[in-house]
């Protein structure tokens, strides 16, 4: 499959909450004809959606999924259900303006939700007889009902685009009522074999269902695999995620709209680090099959259409500096053991307890009878780590400490000397810091400082390294 000279373009959740101006400016803006062509949108829930049919992706409240798997409570993924078909309508309504569309958007929404319902219940029912485990089949629900949210989104967008005088094609990859068993790659293929890309604007589902399981697989991040996906299987051009912000050198709301730099141009292995800093530009497994298949990444802001955003694709960089400073609430797990120098197998046994408890490591280091992990999860997750660790060694002396990590990123930082500066950054503002590391690498500089310092931190290290004193003032002023 090749389509000759297309770019493969995503739109996230927020973005599609937002859609109807997106339809004026970055979708048709000022393009007529042939023009409105050549491009495949891949398309992620509108805003909420999928929290309503998962669960909340940040305070962890339980939607459909998660009160599916612990049905306690008489039923109430019935009502949840119920509300996702709610805020489904409440969202194509503020998207539709035609009737005929509303009627034909409310109509996909009571098929797809009637028919979740019911496959729901059967398994239920199923699963009662005893032979049958429920808890064997909540991959699949889980799948399933993420499917929702996309197919209901690319249908409104293409109903909307068609009113507009777009030659639209929803196309569907959630796999809904089919029963073919098929790879991600087949799926793609299959979706998009037939299409036009000079005469139609195929608007496709984020997510895609496949023998791999992309929940199983990525979890949340499954859209930004599709699309990556796409684009490696389509040999697009480009691919190009619009998000609501652009890439700057650091949180505009920290280091000042006036000191902060869009990055323009970097590359995937800042991206990576961006990615263990929890400030994904894309999921890694995406950027990796983008990297691997020579596809460049463009990231740009969705409601600046004009403005080329910022380019990561394989490149050094032609100059060595810092590109961004960010940072990351952690826990420092620590293992002290006076008789670790020499023995083997304590690294290895952390590593396994994280893994059990699926805590996520950011970073690490060590010292003869030393081992730290800098966490990303909750204390109470890493208490239990705690205990397993204690069980394993009762003579260590195991503790945890909440943390920040404030990093300063960049494709080559060699000579740049951010470890110096950076510490006499912190000294120079009250920053405590508690470890610092750099790797021969050369690519980041990681500070772990009190989380009460983190904001202070990240001023502070962006004027040192990217911006110049005179925006320090400014940013704290304001």
């Amino acid at each position: 499959m090749n389509f000759p000279d297309h770019t493969v373009e995503k739109i996230g959740g927020t973005s599609m909450s937002r859609i109807r101006e997106l339809r004026d400016t970055l979708i048709i803006g000022g393009r007529t004809g042939a023009s409105l062509y050549h491009r495949i949108f891949v398309v992620s829930a509108f805003g909420g959606i999928t929290n309503l049919l998962l669960e909340h992706k940040k305070t962890g409240e339980p939607g459909v999924y998660a009160l599916f798997a612990n049905d306690d409570n008489d039923h109430g993924w019935l009502d949840a259900l119920t509300r996702v078909a709610e805020a489904m309508t409440e969202a194509h309504n503020g998207v539709l303006d035609n009737a005929a569309d509303r009627a034909r958007a409310e109509e996909f929404v009571r098929d797809r939700i009637e028919g979740a319902r019911s496959c729901l219940f059967d398994l239920q029912r199923l699963c009662s007889y005893g032979h049958f485990r429920l808890s064997s089949q909540m991959m699949l629900v889980r799948e399933l009902l993420s499917g929702l949210g996309e197919a209901h989104s690319a249908f409104v967008t293409a109903l909307m685009l068609q009113r507009a005088g777009v030659n639209a094609r929803f196309v569907d990859l959630s796999g809904w009522r089919d029963e073919s068993e098929c790879t991600l790659a087949d799926r793609i293929t299959t979706g998009l074999r037939d299409l036009d890309l000079a005469a139609e604007l195929p608007i496709v589902t984020g997510y895609a269902q496949c023998s791999e399981g992309l929940m199983r697989e990525y979890d949340r991040g499954y859209s930004e695999v599709t699309f990556s996906s796409i684009a490696a299987l389509t040999k697009a051009k480009e691919a190009i995620i619009h998000k609501e912000f652009h890439l700057s050198s650091a949180d505009p709301a920290l280091a000042g709209t006036d000191a902060v730099r869009k990055l323009g141009h970097t590359n995937y292995d800042v991206a990576d680090q961006l990615s263990n800093m929890g400030m994904e530009a894309i999921h890694p497994n995406a950027a990796k099959i983008l990297r691997q298949s020579d596809v460049a990444l463009r990231v740009t802001n969705a409601f600046e259409p004009s403005d080329p955003g910022t380019l990561i694709d394989s490149q050094p960089a032609k100059v060595p500096g810092v590109e961004i400073v960010t940072s990351l609430d952690v826990v420092a797990l620590e293992l002290f053991e006076q008789d670790m120098v020499g023995v083997k197998g304590y690294d290895a046994t952390v590593l396994e307890a994280l893994r059990r408890h699926r805590v996520r490591i950011v970073s690490k280091s060590s010292n003869a009878n030393t081992i730290t992990h800098y966490v990303e999860a909750s204390l109470k997750t890493v208490r239990r780590v705690v205990n397993d660790l204690e069980g394993a060694y009762p003579s260590a002396l195991v503790s945890a400490r909440a943390l920040s990590i404030v990093s300063a990123i960049g494709r080559d930082l060699s000579g740049v000397q951010a470890l110096r500066r950076g510490l006499a950054a912190f000294d120079e503002s009250g920053v405590e810091v508690i470890a610092a590391h750099q790797t021969p690498r050369n690519v980041d500089v990681q500070f772990a400082v009190p989380r009460q310092s983190a904001e202070t931190a990240v001023m502070a290290l962006h004027e040192a390294l990217i911006s110049g004193p005179k925006h320090l003032n400014q940013a704290k002023a304001a």
